[in-house]
């Protein structure tokens, strides 16, 4: 019986797409191009010395140790909420991930009577929560808004109701979507809702952090904003803003919140704490977008072309193979640069990621971008 799961692995390897777990150390010498902390606020260590000198001492901290619908509700985990609605000026629901979050809302909020609409390149883990739903489901074109329009023409009365899918920046291509114009698009219509995936976004976009939706004032038009605190806010799990009804809604039915235990009150504590000083980041927004820009306007004026218009910017190699070697070359180099390979992106599109932070300097970006220009020959152009 093992045999077959033996030779699944080898034809992975074969084919360049067998996966083990990188070890990496923040503390490693090599300057690091693959972290989510894009504000650096992981690894700042006044930040954690002065949440952990006001920390309150009480039981169970360290662990909810149930479900919340059974003990596990603690205070911090209701305040985090109430900081989350004020912000947003919307209700507020915390998941233990944002694919829990994916995987438990989706589900709840659409049936067989239900059309779903999403990206193309949206993440697995709305890909998956999508399939958990059982509605008819359509991928429409990459950001191309003439196909959505078309489909949402042609289903709206064919359906109870329609919600469009996408992220607000895409995490393998680093480019993003329209959201004014899938706004304009939704309330052409009484049955189409939108959801928009902001978990690269959050943090990082908008005056006071809140992501695209804020940057382009558009909260309020939007049905579920999906954000994570496991990448930009530097702790873990994820949450939806929505209308109350909808937050009722899914505690009453959303599995993925309903059977598992939540996160430890600390931790709840800490993302609070983080959300609490969001709107005082602007320097550190303002370093992330200076990088990037920097990043992007080197490759352009080297005659590279690039899709990205924000702090992830891939560089396409092509096959898996090709772009395993290119990622340790760059790591003897000193650049931690990790592969993205198929079935995470289309076949024939391995890539390297670049996920830039506000800790990287001027003089990294040039190191980098200097070898990708000597190197240019490896790179696909056919992106």
């Amino acid at each position: 019986m093992i045999q077959y799961y033996k030779v699944q692995l080898e034809k992975f390897k074969t084919e360049g797409r067998f996966r083990t777990i990188p070890s990496f150390s923040q503390s490693d010498s090599m300057i690091n191009f693959s972290s989510n902390d894009y504000l650096g606020l992981a690894q700042d260590e006044d930040l954690k010395t002065e949440f952990l000198s006001q920390l309150p001492d009480k039981k169970h901290l360290l662990s909810s140790s149930s479900a919340r619908l059974l003990t596990g509700n603690f205070e911090a985990h209701e305040q985090l909420e109430s900081t989350l609605a004020k912000l947003y000026r919307k209700s507020a629901l915390t998941f233990n991930s944002g694919y829990h979050a994916n995987i438990g809302i989706l589900p709840s909020i659409a049936d067989k009577n239900t059309l779903i609409l999403a990206d193309k390149l949206v993440h697995a883990s709305l890909i998956d929560g999508i399939h958990l739903s059982r509605a008819k489901n359509i991928r429409y074109r990459h950001n191309d808004y003439a196909h959505l329009e078309h489909l949402v023409e042609y289903y709206a009365q064919q359906f109870e109701r329609i919600i469009i899918v996408t992220e607000s920046i895409f995490s393998m291509n680093g480019d993003e979507a329209d959201l004014p114009r899938l706004v304009a698009l939704k309330k052409q219509y009484k049955n189409v809702m939108l959801y928009v995936d902001e978990a690269h976004a959050v943090g990082i976009r908008g005056k006071s952090g809140l992501g695209c939706v804020e940057e382009h004032n558009c909260i309020a038009d939007v049905d579920f904003i999906v954000g994570t605190f496991g990448k930009a806010l530097a702790s873990m799990g994820a949450y939806v803003i929505c209308d109350e009804i909808f937050c009722d809604y899914l505690v009453n039915k959303a599995r993925s919140f309903i059977f598992s235990t939540t996160l430890p009150p600390i931790n709840a504590l800490w993302t609070n704490f983080i959300l609490e000083r969001l709107s005082n980041l602007t320097e550190q927004r303002e370093i992330l977008k200076s990088r990037s820009e920097q990043f992007r306007k080197i490759l352009r004026n080297k005659g590279q072309c690039n899709i990205s218009t924000t702090q992830i910017i891939p560089i396409i190699v092509g096959e898996s193979k090709d772009a395993i070697r290119f990622s340790e070359e760059l790591r003897q180099k000193g650049f931690y640069v990790l592969p993205v390979r198929p079935p995470t992106v289309p076949q024939g599109t391995a890539r390297l990621r670049f996920s830039l932070t506000s800790l990287i300097s001027e003089m990294d970006i040039e190191l980098i971008t200097n070898y990708l220009i000597e190197n240019d020959g490896r790179i696909s152009k056919t992106r």
